[in-house]
């Protein structure tokens, strides 16, 4: 089976990387049904069904229904299909990490599988990328709040010298802000046809 350099399957019609496809709901991070269903390349209504004939192996923590506030709040960030013109007429599931791994025990495609792979392996970096952050972020402030009482202990610190390691801690700071995903490149020899 062909896949892109993300490890989703290229049959399917994701184009959409899937770190953008991660929200965050209920202060969780989540993928809803329809996305799974589009990387799984099945009917968002055939995955639904399968989740609802194991409904025991998805408790609250695992996925959840949306309220009408936050369906209404999501299609307002997004395009989405206009009920009066046979788009969804009901809130979408969301599915945690533990769901979307519970999901592999009742779909066992070989294009699921794939995808949860990759799907797990997403949530891994993202966890990794956000502790790292939160990790420079508390040593940051440390170092400022020790700066801070230095120059305010020095009499004669000149104010364009308290500037200038201000200014650094900016710049340090901005370094360390989530950014965009790097595309990888594919391993191995490209021949000029193939580029």
């Amino acid at each position: 089976m062909a896949t892109q350099h993300s490890g989703i399957p290229a049959n399917s019609s994701a184009t959409i990387p899937l770190e953008s496809r991660i929200k965050v709901i209920r202060e969780q991070k989540v993928l809803l049904d329809a996305d799974l269903a589009d990387l799984y390349g099945v009917p968002t209504k055939a995955l639904i069904q399968a989740v609802k004939r194991n409904l025991a192996r998805f408790p609250a923590d695992f996925m959840f229904q949306l309220d009408s506030a936050e369906w209404e709040s999501l299609r307002s960030q997004t395009v989405t299909s206009n009920q009066k013109h046979g788009g969804r007429r009901y809130p979408p599931y969301a599915f945690t990490e533990q769901g979307i791994a519970m999901l592999s025990s009742i779909l066992s495609s070989a294009q699921a599988i794939s995808v949860n792979i990759e799907i797990m392996r997403t949530f891994v970096r993202i966890r990794l990328a956000d502790s790292t952050r939160k990790d420079l972020t508390q040593r940051m402030d440390l170092m400022e709040s020790q700066f801070d009482r230095l120059s305010q202990s020095q009499e004669n610190f000149e104010a364009e010298t308290r500037e200038k390691v201000k200014q650094i801690f900016n710049a340090l700071r901005a370094l360390i802000k989530p950014t965009e995903p790097i595309k990888k490149r594919p391993i191995g020899f490209i021949t000029p046809d193939e580029s």
